[in-house]
């Protein structure tokens, strides 16, 4: 090329360069504050107050009356219902009560703000107690009076566990189990061969500990089931401060997939007689495993899966093999420590015994026992002999899924129980029933459509019932013990939340991967959204497999950010793809031993199907996010499916659960064993590090340095990969923070929402914004 050419070419080059980057430069947008404000008002918790006429605070008085509160425009309100004349009226007289307060608390109270909470009445009407301020009081409806109630404050520890009659705590004290006398201080100690990594009740499930011991007390108080945890060989695990000086070291002990040790538990029940004694049960240790989550411990440190005749002399609980896939009721004699064979289980994949409750209940009385399983695909319950073992008769059945078992009335021998998939529409609706010991008389006691919350009297013979769906707000109704309406209680104003701009999500049902099966999500469109124009469409994840994206298919005001990110120009969606619960147990275990599926082909074939019915949205522009589990799936998102997914947004992800605690891996994933391949295992599927060179588009990384959950180790190992196979990426790594962020939440959703403007929009971000 002669020079004069090649001059003229570089001259052509650099004018169309340069007109590109100013036509460019017109057409990016500049995002202002109040663009990013009026947004954000779309998360404001603050809309919550916006719904009125809710029923809350319900309580049964005399059998035939109801005592709740609701709240309207003008105010605070409590109503007192009569079932028998279907009537409802004031409760009390708010204003003489408001003039009792504003003197005793020597300020002024309006009748229509009671600062009021804990409210019941006495059994003859006469007397109203509730609690303001921290102190407990009660209120004299003939004379007007208010009078102090006695603290019974005892300065119980938030790590002692307080006996049913309310007269003993246990606690730890260096590994070993003291009893303390709370009405005399008296402090005994239990248990003496407590050493470190080999302690009693401890509360360590590597995931999530607390210095609070676990433990099921009696129901006369005068023993507990417990056990000594053996972590002795158990791997550690470790996390640095970062700050000015020598950093500071956690460290404990956190089981990993594919150890020699995990934690074992040896069970042990705890005479508290003048002269305590110890009761080791005769049997193997035991895995640290529950059939209802990742611990065997409840949030209050109550032991799970446990349960105690009347009399506390015999002690029923089931047992775990380390995989989940086998369950094994067991009932100890609690003088002798012998242990029974009652019931054992064993499942392809893994045994849970109810969502998120345990349905199994031993029925001493009538020497029977009652049993979940889904053997059927479906979770339902079975009564068997105690004696023989031998089922008696299945009490449910069907295309459905018993949830919860909420109440056994063995003296009627009716079940109460939360099932979703029997009523036609949303499986995931919550409905309530009852059902005989033998399968029959089975009730819907909450037929109207919607997913249910109720409230039982004490005798089962009313509820309230309040039900409402996505889009339609709570209606709140009394019933009778056969479902049937006594007369309606509140229906729940939106008015005003729809004068804020509120935006109705849309609720949707597609076709899964497999074109058959149908599966749910919701979908928030902005505001000014108009088919005509162009949306980048954006995918919440949390692929489970213990939960998923929606789940609840109740009203919410305020759908996390979904519609304020939508008011920026993206459609939002969110999907329960196949591997998430609350359906059959195949779609549950749809990808079993795969967790890097993710249910991400779910949610691809949900946004192209939706695509074809809302033409404005630009599958061609897409980007995903999701935190802890959501974090795993959304970086999985652009590495395994690059030319769907454009950008994502990861937030403390577990990306590979061989660096993440024992009890969850090998549950979903299964026991780590060697693959077929030399140097290869079963977890590989699953390990987003492997899949890092296929990286094309943007990626923002963030994780807690102090992340005692999901350690960030999981996070470096992507990022080596990321720096090895030489790609882009950006990263957050929020110093000295935890899983949940706290306040970095805020800071982590901005920054989330400018990542998605200037990479999905081409746009500029707001300047100086910070949610408040």
């Amino acid at each position: 090329m002669r020079k004069s050419t090649l001059t003229k070419a570089l001259i052509f080059s650099i004018f169309s360069i340069l007109l590109l980057s100013c036509s460019n430069s017109k057409e990016q947008k500049q995002f202002t504050v109040a663009e990013y404000e009026a947004a954000a008002k779309h998360m404001d918790r603050g809309l919550y107050s916006l719904v009125y006429n809710q029923v809350s605070g319900s309580s049964f008085v005399n059998g035939n009356k109801l005592l709740y509160s609701t709240t309207n425009k003008d105010g605070k309100s409590f109503i007192l219902v009569d079932a028998n004349s279907k009537t409802k009226e004031a409760a009390f007289n708010h204003e003489k009560l408001a003039e009792a307060l504003s003197k005793e608390m020597d300020k002024e109270i309006k009748a229509t703000d009671l600062p009021i909470y804990s409210v019941s009445f006495s059994e003859d009407l006469k007397m109203l107690h509730f609690t303001a301020s921290k102190q407990k009081y009660s209120y004299n409806l003939a004379d007007n009076s208010l009078s102090k109630n006695s603290s019974e404050s005892k300065n119980i520890s938030r790590n002692e566990h307080i006996s049913p009659n309310g007269k003993l705590a246990i606690y730890i004290n260096n590994f070993n189990l003291w009893v303390r006398n709370l009405e005399t201080d008296k402090k005994t100690q239990l248990t003496f061969d407590g050493i470190e990594d080999y302690g009693y009740a401890t509360n360590n499930a590597g995931w999530t500990k607390s210095d609070g011991a676990v433990l099921k007390w009696s129901p006369n108080s005068d023993k507990i089931a417990t056990f000594q945890q053996d972590a002795r060989g158990v791997g550690m695990m470790y996390l640095t401060s970062t700050n000015v000086g020598h950093p500071r070291l956690e460290a404990w002990k956190h089981p990993l997939p594919g150890d020699d040790k995990i934690f074992t538990i040896e069970r042990v029940i705890i005479h508290l007689e003048n002269k305590p004694k110890t009761v080791r049960l005769k049997m193997d240790k035991d895995f640290q495993r529950g059939s209802t989550t990742d611990h065997i411990a409840d949030w209050n440190n109550e032991l799970l899966d446990a349960q105690w005749n009347k009399d506390g002399t015999k002690f029923a609980f089931v047992s775990g093999s380390r995989d989940h896939k086998i369950a094994h009721l067991q009932i100890a004699d609690a003088a002798t420590g012998n242990v029974e064979s009652i019931h054992k289980e064993e499942v392809a994949t893994y045994y849970e015994s109810g969502v998120n409750v345990e349905n199994w209940k031993v029925l001493f009385d009538s020497n029977e026992f009652i049993w979940y399983s889904e053997k059927s695909n479906w979770g339902h319950i079975y009564l068997y002999d105690l004696e023989t073992k031998k089922l008696k008769n299945q009490i449910t059945s069907g295309d459905f899924l018993v949830k919860q078992i909420k109440n056994i009335d063995e003296k009627n021998r009716q079940i109460y129980f939360s099932a979703g998939g029997k009523e036609e529409g949303n499986p995931y609706h919550n409905y309530y029933y009852k059902v005989n010991f033998d399968g029959t008389n089975f009730i819907n006691l909450t037929p109207s459509k919607g997913t249910h919350t109720v409230a039982f009297s004490a005798d089962y013979s009313m509820l309230v019932d309040t039900y409402s769906t996505t889009t339609n707000a709570p209606i709140a109704v009394l019933r009778n013990g056969n479902g049937e309406k006594i007369m309606d209680l509140e229906a729940a104003d939106i008015s005003a939340l729809k004068e804020s701009n509120w935006q109705e999500p849309v609720e949707f049902k597609v076709k899964a991967r497999d074109e058959k099966t149908d599966i749910y999500g919701i979908m928030c469109l902005p505001s000014h959204y108009d088919e005509s124009k162009k949306y980048p469409v954006l995918n919440y994840i949390y692929p489970g497999p213990q939960s998923g994206s929606v789940g609840n298919y109740g009203f919410r005001p305020v759908w996390s950010d979904y519609q304020a990110v939508a008011e920026l120009g993206f459609v939002v969606i969110a999907v329960d793809g196949m591997g998430t619960p609350m359906r059959s147990k195949s779609f549950h275990d749809a990808y079993y031993g795969n967790m890097g599926d993710n249910g991400l082909p779910d949610n691809i074939t949900a946004i192209k199907q939706l695509a074809q019915k809302y033409k404005g949205m630009d599958i061609e522009r897409v980007g995903i996010w999701g935190h802890s589990g959501g974090g795993f799936a959304s970086t999985r998102a652009v590495f395994a499916y690059p030319e769907f997914y454009d950008v994502a947004v990861s937030g403390a992800g577990n990306h590979d659960n061989r660096n993440y605690e024992a009890d969850w891996g090998e549950k979903w994933q299964g026991l780590l064993v060697d693959g077929k391949i030399e140097g290869t295992t079963n977890y590989d599927n699953q390990a987003n590090q492997l899949m890092a060179k296929n990286l094309k588009g943007k990626l923002l990384i963030t994780h807690g340095s102090m992340d005692n959950n999901v350690p960030p180790s999981n996070t470096m190992l992507v990022v080596e990969a990321l720096i090895k196979a030489n790609k882009d990426f950006d990263m957050i790594l929020y110093p000295n923070k935890r899983h949940g962020y706290g306040d970095m939440t805020k800071y982590m959703t901005r920054k989330r929402w400018d990542y998605f403007v200037t990479h999905l929009l081409g746009a500029k971000p707001a300047e100086s914004f910070k949610l408040k």
